[in-house]
């Protein structure tokens, strides 16, 4: 029997001119601070190259999901193309994209596995990109007694996603990458205290 997972997931959600924001975030964000890192990015036909960029950019390790991957802190994930990912039994489960065709829905499909297989804190972030992936899950990330947050418009190269997120009524931040850090590590350091 596997022991319940209870440090926070942060979830950060982005399409089109996402990289910009990861960047960004992970930039400010202190490597031992004991959270498990999710980028869930739109890519529904292009294989990813975030797990060899972001690198520069953070000391924790950058993994490429794989099918029960364990959840690990202090660590960045990165959703491979062409799948939906899900939680189970505190590891990574992928399955091909339900959504092929228009645009993909593959933050929401997480968020909801989140909510429902998830013990520890979670943290929803929603940046730059198109449509408005990941704003119908936003609710019940809040129900579950998590935090959500969006890019700031103004500071995204594509304000779509974070303004459908706004849009959703069930934001408790709006902020710059950069605030988004600050913002987590002081949910994470409050946690702690």
């Amino acid at each position: 029997m596997k022991t319940v997972k209870d440090f926070p997931i942060v979830c950060v959600g982005g399409s089109a001119g996402g990289l910009d924001a990861y960047i960004r975030l992970l930039r400010n964000l202190p490597a031992d601070m004991g959270v498990a890192i999710v980028i869930v990015n739109h890519l529904r036909k292009v294989a990813t190259l975030l797990h060899e960029i972001l690198p520069h950019y953070t000391k924790m390790p950058v993994d490429l999901i794989t099918e029960k991957l364990d959840i690990k802190p202090n660590h960045v994930f990165i959703i491979p193309a062409k799948h939906d990912l899900h939680i189970l039994d505190d590891e990574f489960r992928l399955k091909p994209i339900s959504k092929p065709q228009g645009w993909p829905d593959v933050i929401t499909v997480f968020l909801r596995s989140l909510t429902q297989h998830w013990d520890g804190k979670l943290i929803a972030v929603i940046v730059s990109g198109y449509d408005g992936d990941g704003a119908e899950a936003l609710c019940g990330i809040k129900e579950a007694g998590g935090t959500t947050i969006a890019q700031k418009p103004d500071t995204a190269k594509q304000p779509n996603m974070p303004i459908s997120a706004i849009a959703s009524g069930c934001i408790d931040f709006i902020l710059s990458p950069e605030d988004i850090a600050r913002e987590i590590i002081r949910i994470v350091q409050k946690d702690v205290n």
